[in-house]
C-alpha cells in the first residue's frame, strides 16, 4: 500500500528519511522541489525565496531550470524551517544560527559543570543536555552580539 503524497502532520513532525519516507523513495534519492514541498508542507515559492537568501542551499538545477534536492538539502530544508517556523528566527537569525552550528560542529562545547560533576561522581545526565543548550545559545548570542 502507497503512503499517501502530500503535506505531513499540521505538527510539521513529517520527515523524509529511510526507504518508507512519506514520498516512497530511498532517503539517498534525489527530490523534485514538488516532492520536497509536499512532504515537508512548505510552498514551493518559499523553498525558492529560502535559495536566494541562504546561500548553501543550493540544489541541483537540470534543463528548463528544474530543481533536484539532494538528501542534504532537504535536511538543510528541515532545519530552516525549524528555525524559522518554529522557534521564531528571522532570516537572518537563522543565517547566523546555521554559521554558529557548523562552528560548533567543529569545536565541541564541553560543559564545566558536567566535568566537575565527573570527577565528583555525581551523575547529572538530565541537566547535562540543558547546560550544553543553554551554553550553545549563549555562545550563539555572544557571536550575534560581536557581529
Amino acid at each position: 500500500m502507497n503512503a499517501p503524497i502530500g503535506p505531513g502532520p499540521i505538527d510539521g513532525s513529517a520527515q523524509i528519511d529511510g526507504p518508507s519516507s512519506i514520498d516512497g523513495k530511498d532517503a539517498a534519492a534525489f527530490r523534485t522541489i514538488g516532492e520536497v514541498a509536499n512532504a515537508l508542507g512548505i510552498r514551493q515559492h518559499v523553498l525558492r525565496y529560502w535559495e536566494e537568501h541562504f546561500p548553501t542551499l543550493r540544489p541541483l538545477t537540470r534543463a528548463g531550470g528544474r530543481r533536484y534536492y539532494r538528501p542534504e538539502d532537504v535536511a538543510l530544508v528541515m532545519e530552516i524551517d525549524r528555525l524559522l517556523n518554529r522557534e521564531g528566527y528571522t532570516i537572518k537569525g537563522a543565517k547566523q544560527a546555521l554559521r554558529g552550528a557548523k562552528v560548533a560542529l567543529k569545536q565541541p562545547v564541553v560543559p564545566e559543570t558536567t566535568v566537575a560533576n565527573d570527577a565528583a561522581g555525581e551523575n547529572n545526565s538530565d541537566y547535562t543536555g540543558l547546560a550544553t543548550a543553554l551554553r550553545g545559545l549563549r555562545n550563539r548570542l555572544a557571536a550575534a552580539l560581536a557581529d
